[in-house]
Order: C-alpha cells, then structure tokens, then sequence
C-alpha cells in the first residue's frame, strides 16, 4: 500500500489566518507581524544554534513568509554554523561562488517540517499562542486605563453573591459588594451604568485583567452631574467637593465661574428636572446640592442644611469646627444616624461639633480633684472658670500652666467630654501630641505632690469626687434654663424632622 503524501503548506493561507486573528483581537498588523518573526526566530536558533545567521521577511499585504538562512563561503570551514564550504556552496546553487561571498539558503513553509521537526513546530504554535494572548491583555489593560473614570454601559452577565459581573465589548468587568449600592437589586441581561474605577494587572500568565467598576464611588456621582447638567461639562460650574452614603443620601458642593449662573439652580433644574433622573439612577438617593464657598464657616453653615445654624468657632490647626444650634434645629443637624452632620463633615473636611443653645457648662471647680490644686488656681487665674471654657481653650497656652503634660491634657480633656457625652476628634488628639512641651512656669512639684496628683486622677479620691459630682447635679437641675451651651451626641438616633427625602438644592 502506498504511503500518504505528506501535507503541504501553504504559507499564503498561513499569514492570511495570522493577519484574521489580528482583525478580531483587534491588534496592530505590524505588531502581529513582529510576533510572527519572533517566533520563526525562535525556532530557527533552536535548530541552528544562537549564533546562526538569518533574516525572515514577513508580507502581510501579499501573504507571504520568507526565511533565510546566511553563511559565509570559505575554503576550510571552521564554524558550521555561519560557514559553508566553496565546493558545498556551488552544488547547492546553479551560481559559481568565490571564498567570501554569502550564501542565503531559503527555507521554505512547505518543507517547514522536515528542516524543524514536530517538536519544533509544536513549540512554536505554543509559543505564537502565547504570545498572542498576553497582547491581548495587553491591549485591553491599556483599552480600558484610558477609560479610567468614565461611565461604562454594559450587560449584566452573571449575579454571584458577592460580585456582579458585567460584559462590556465581549470583555468581562467587575463590580465587587462594596462598589454596589446597598439593597439595588441586579437581574441578568438588564443594561447597567457603572464608572470604570481601577484596572488590575493579574500577575499569572493564563488569567486576564481585573477591570473593576463602581456604582458607589463618588466619581460615578460626579460623571452622572456631568451627563445631565451642561454647565458642569462645559467647565462653567466645577464640583468642589461629594460626600456620598450610596443610596441614601449625598453632598454635592459645586461653584459657578460665571456669576450670572446659580449653579445650585443649574444642578436642579426646572422643577427639579435634571436632578430627579441622577436620584432615579442611584436607586433613589437623596442629593444635596451645596453652594461652594470658601469662607469654611458659611461652607460649613450651608453643608448642615436644612439645619439653621447659630454660631460656628472654627479651628484652623486641627480643622475642627463647634457648631451652636437651636433647641428645634437639633434633630436636622444631626439628621438620621447622624448622617446629615457625618456627611457635612466629610464635605467640608472638617471635624463638626455640635452644641446646642440655651444648655448648661459645667463649673471647673467640678473637676478640682482631676485637676489637682495647682492646675485648678493655675486656670481660675487663667479666667477659665468652665469646662467648655477649658476645652475651647488654646491647648499650646494650657501645656505651659504647672503641673501640665500633654498625656494629662488629653486624659482631662477626655473626662470633660464624657460629661458633655462627645469625643476628642483624631485631629486634635494629633495636634496635642505634636505639640512641643514647655517648661511649665513655677516651681516644679515635688515628688510627694506628683504622687498624690496622680493618685487623684487615677481614682484616689474617688468617694469625695463622687460626693462632688452628685452635689454638681442638683446644682445643675436648677439652673436649666441657663444661657451656656450644652453638647449634642452627634450620633444619636435623633429623628430627622423637616428633611425632603427627595433631592434637594440649597440655594443662598
């Protein structure tokens, strides 16, 4: 029986299959075709050694692949490799060669086989493959870091408990459980608006990009008011600032260049029209639209609204601000949760307190057995005569009183506000202990005093500081309807009164 012929290539088909694979995977020519001299490269030294001499020559256009292979004509050869000899020279080629001509042996497709063997070929399909696959990745990481930051539209692929997977072009994004919205639901094959957030290189060889996108980013707000609102796409009206608790409730401050536009009307619209459609596609989330100022404490006073705000002191060095409200005007400013002032701080970036009218201080002498005797005359002298006062105080001028440290600063400190039911903010904290430490003036105590000043603030003492306390308390019912200011919790589960729950703007 008659063996079958071996199959020929047919190396036109070859690069037309090449040049097919470039058009879907949406790769350059040129690159593709670099990919493909690589590989024959690749082989080539294999087969002739690393030293070998050679030049491939790739067509897209016409379909063709041409390979040679270059050696030196010589009379001895000593390197088979990049020789040849004259008399082997002349037999390969109908031409009469002289010693230091070159000599350019084609290797053709269609013998491709036999000149490299299967094991070569294999190689060099795995390794083409590869190649192909890591460009793609390639080019969709960079695809899609361009991308970075706008608004993707794609199709809801799969709902897993945790991550939502979407197919935007025929490539596979992410939305991780805390990019989502809380309680929005997510049905496959329903279109879906999402910001592109990060792109994450995998670092195996098979997997492809993490493309991450994001509902609950402030950016995807911020793209949304760009869509809707043209000032904000023209560059007329800027978003300063978001502060965003995703599907319940946001802070936008924006600022207008152009003072003939109100950029808080301009973000509403007529009857509230461009903003209705951002609160229907963020599952119905409250927005506030905030005018900007740099003022921070009109920012302030407008990033409480609908809150009526009395007085704001503001601290520049920790960024913190005290924040006096009316009796009536408590339970907006602190809004649900906390949420209202929680947001406004986040808005203006700084650390809001809040105190409301016509409640009670507390007199320092309350405090005399933390204290201790010289630090208490130290701040009477010092005209602070109240706890508010002391706290309100420059805490750099208290450090340099007797008897003060800035472990013992904050420690009294933290006492005082647990009777008003707040809490040192971080930043003051870190501003107290970045504080340098004066030699405090006066004598220094002795070590009989340092013990017994210890003593007393660490409990010694506790029976007669009770007895003071509960003395204080009946002094307190009686002077309720006093002018001092008293603490609000600014986490109270007040209920929020007078809110819209629908977006609203915050003209001045």
């Amino acid at each position: 029986m008659a063996r079958k012929a071996k199959p020929k290539f047919d190396k036109k088909m070859i690069v037309e299959a090449f040049a097919e694979m470039a058009r879907e995977k949406g790769m350059d020519r040129d690159l593709l075709q670099g990919i493909i001299k690589e590989t024959f490269s690749m082989i080539i030294r294999k087969k002739y050694g690393q030293e070998a001499n050679f030049d491939i020559v790739v067509n897209m256009e016409k379909g063709d692949v041409e390979i040679y292979l270059i050696r030196e004509v010589v009379a001895e050869v000593t390197d088979p490799i990049t020789q040849i000899s004259l008399d082997e020279a002349n037999k390969l080629s109908n031409e009469e060669y002289d010693e230091g001509d070159e000599l350019l042996e084609e290797i053709t497709l269609e013998n491709i086989a036999d000149n490299f063997g299967r094991r070569l070929i294999n190689m060099a399909g795995q390794t083409l493959n590869q190649r192909i696959r890591d460009l793609e990745k390639e080019n969709i990481v960079r695809e899609y870091e361009d991308k970075a930051g706008e608004i993707i539209i794609g199709e809801i692929h799969q709902v897993h408990r945790s991550d939502v997977f979407v197919m935007h072009n025929g490539i596979e994004l992410r939305m991780p459980r805390e990019e989502q919205i809380p309680r929005e639901r997510y049905r496959k094959n329903e279109s879906i608006r999402a910001v592109l957030k990060e792109v994450r290189r995998s670092g195996g060889t098979s997997s492809f990009p993490d493309i991450i996108i994001s509902r609950a980013a402030n950016e995807f707000l911020a793209r949304l008011f760009e869509i809707e609102i043209p000032e904000i796409y023209d560059g007329i009206i800027e978003i300063k600032s978001i502060a965003r608790e995703p599907g319940e409730r946001a802070k936008v401050a924006v600022f207008s260049y152009d003072d003939r536009i109100d950029p808080v009307g301009a973000c509403v619209g007529m009857k509230g029209i461009r903003i209705h459609s951002i609160v229907r596609e963020l599952n119905n989330e409250s927005i506030d639209v905030i005018n900007f100022s740099e003022e921070p404490a009109t920012f302030i006073a407008r990033s409480l609204a609908p809150a009526k705000i009395k007085d704001i002191q503001i601290s520049e060095e920790t960024r913190s601000a005290t924040v006096l409200v009316g009796d009536d005007q408590v339970s907006l400013a602190i809004g649900k949760n906390g949420q209202n002032v929680r947001l406004a701080s986040r808005l203006t970036g700084y650390a809001i307190s809040l105190v409301k009218e016509g409640g009670e201080d507390i007199e320092l002498i309350e405090f005399r057995d933390e204290l201790g005797r010289d630090l208490y005359t130290a701040l009477i002298n010092a005209e602070i005569d109240t706890a508010r006062e002391f706290l309100d105080a420059d805490p750099e001028f208290i450090l340099t009183l007797p008897g003060m440290s800035k472990n013992t600063l904050i420690e009294l400190r933290k006492i005082m506000l647990e009777e008003f039911e707040e809490q040192d903010s971080e930043e003051v904290r870190t501003y107290i202990t970045n504080l340098n430490e004066p030699q405090a003036a006066g004598t220094p105590q002795s070590e009989g005093d340092q013990e017994q000043q210890s003593g007393e603030q660490t409990g010694a003492g506790q029976p007669e500081a009770q007895e003071a306390t509960s003395e204080s308390a009946g002094e307190s019912d009686q002077q309720a309807d006093g002018n001092h200011a008293a603490p609000v919790e600014q986490t109270a589960d007040a209920p929020e009164t007078g809110e819209n729950p629908e977006a609203s703007g915050q003209p001045e």
